[in-house]
């Protein structure tokens, strides 16, 4: 049973903070003057506390009982002279222990989008919570529920969900500042301030520190590496799940061939999934797939540079090839001019059962109502968004005790356009990691890649990773692991329990010195 502690003002996992001392008052006889009005004014707009929510808690992780303590609320973004532009909402959760020499290690989450909260990784693969999905990671009949989270981190680190301006109940303090937070370095540069100010409230700046991000989250969490180091935080760790650094990768535009040969792997783990390979492909999915990669980094690329010089003879084989890893038609693939993208692939391999498959996870589908146009939606979103828009609203009111009249927005609705700030280019953080790692050779890095994801696919991850530029020394710190899974690996029982044994790992071997 939980207890409610309604803390105004309150700190971070309710440690104690004065709040800020009222102007005195001034005698009737002797009025203000209007410098010292202003200047009153200005004084009262300065936060030095925050609204929080503290919660008593137990749950079931790891096969032990564990007691830990939930804390809701939000944080200013201030400028340098003090002066909030934002509140950046959070849910931590800390495992009260006794006086010990060592500080549990603290690890800061983030979804992507961008536009989405951190309620993904939330109440889907790390927090004491989780929401209960069928065992393959399908919707279940409403209304939904939540269920203790046995493959929680929180017994191995302390955790802090951030939501970033615009996600969550996170707002800008004023409607035209929305905007700025809408683009790159807006949004790095609010991330370290909440950042920095949570490790000063808490009393954490000697605690190791980790940043865990799920898509465009593993986008800011490379630029917020660097950012962090910059003003003096080193980390000791990145975990990015489902890592999308360099946009090219994964931008469809005429004249850019890239992603054609980096999406094709999982266009054959897809098709493997669905039962569209000939049967020597069907029989071992590892084999298949370093076959697909193989060909996919030589002969594709090869026929992709060659273009309008192919042969006729050359096409038709590099067809052929396409088709036999895609389990879609020759005729189709010479129709796409050897170049299938993952919206096309979605719509089409399921076509002749009136079914089209998920981008985010390619193991889910759903009925194509309209076979003649374009993918209406994603299979994944419409699985995922019912579930975890429901129960992150019950349980932020019922179970921490938080209320707001809000919208919580979960995936989409309080950005607007995002200003990628790439100029003639494509967004790239990846320079941004290889920065942190040589600023801080001890920055360890764990990369988790779903199979059937058809959004931030693996092997276009493998080739951002391939290209910072590191020495053999560095490039030792990145490990990478796979998952047959998609895009949020963990809605997969069995995936969901090898990433926290994945992560668990991670975080301990980083913290052996």
């Amino acid at each position: 049973m939980y207890k409610p502690l309604l803390i105004v003002p309150a700190l971070l996992l309710a440690l104690a903070h004065p709040p800020a001392s009222a102007a005195p008052p001034v005698p009737e006889s002797k009025p203000q003057s209007v410098e010292q009005q202003e200047k009153q004014e200005k004084q009262t707009k300065l936060p030095t506390t925050s609204r929080a929510v503290v919660t008593d808690h137990k749950a079931q992780i790891g096969g032990k009982e564990i007691s830990y303590q939930a804390c809701a609320g939000t944080l200013p973004v201030l400028t340098d002279t003090g002066e909030t532009e934002a509140d950046i909402f959070y849910v931590s959760y800390r495992v009260v222990q006794p006086a010990s020499p060592k500080t549990r290690p603290v690890l800061f989450v983030f979804n992507g989008g961008p536009g989405a909260a951190s309620v993904w990784l939330h109440l889907g693969a790390l927090g004491p919570r989780r929401v209960q999905m069928l065992p393959d990671g399908s919707m279940p009949a409403p209304p939904f529920h939540l269920v203790d989270n046995a493959s929680s981190l929180l017994d191995v680190a302390d955790l802090v969900f951030v939501d970033p301006v615009g996600t969550g109940y996170s707002r800008a303090a004023k409607p035209d500042l929305t905007k700025k937070f809408a683009a790159v370095q807006g949004d790095i540069d609010s991330l370290d301030r909440f950042v920095r100010l949570y490790l000063t409230r808490n009393g954490l700046w000697d605690a190791p520190v980790f940043l865990v991000g799920e898509s465009y989250g593993t986008f800011r969490s490379a630029g917020l590496a660097e950012h962090l180091v910059e003003h003096g935080v080193a980390l000791n760790g990145l975990i990015l799940v489902s890592s999308i650094l360099n946009l090219q990768t994964v931008s469809f535009d005429y004249g850019n061939d890239l992603p054609y040969q980096l999406f094709l792997p999982s266009y054959t783990a897809t098709a493997w999934y669905h039962g569209k390979l000939a049967p020597e492909l069907q029989a071992d999915l590892d084999r298949t797939l370093a076959q697909a990669e193989q060909w996919a980094a030589s002969d594709y690329l090869w026929a992709l540079n060659k273009g309008d010089r192919l042969t006729a003879t050359e096409r038709k084989s590099v067809a052929e090839k396409l088709a036999g890893f895609t389990g879609l038609s020759v005729e189709l693939v010479q129709n796409r001019n050897l170049r299938v993208d993952n919206r096309d692939f979605a719509r089409e391999l399921l076509r002749g059962e009136g079914r089209m498959v998920g981008l985010m996870d390619s193991r889910f589908n759903a009925e194509n109502a309209e076979p003649g146009r374009q993918l209406g939606f994603d299979a994944t979103v419409a699985n995922i968004r019912p579930p975890f828009t429901s129960t992150v609203n019950a349980y932020l009111r019922e179970e921490l005790g938080y209320q707001s009249d809000l919208e919580y927005y979960v995936l989409g609705g309080g950005t607007g356009r995002w200003d990628w700030e790439a100029k003639n280019s494509y967004a790239d953080t990846g320079e941004n990691l290889r920065n942190a790692m040589v600023k801080n050779p001890y920055l360890k890095v764990m990369v988790a890649s779903g199979l059937f994801d058809l959004a931030t696919p693996h092997f276009a991850t493998d080739y951002t990773l391939a290209h910072l530029g590191l020495a053999a020394g560095l490039r030792r710190n990145i490990s990478v692991k796979r998952y047959r899974s998609g895009h949020m690996m963990y809605l997969e029982g069995d995936a969901l329990v090898q990433l926290k044994r994945d992560a668990a790992e991670f975080i301990g071997t980083t913290l052996k010195r």
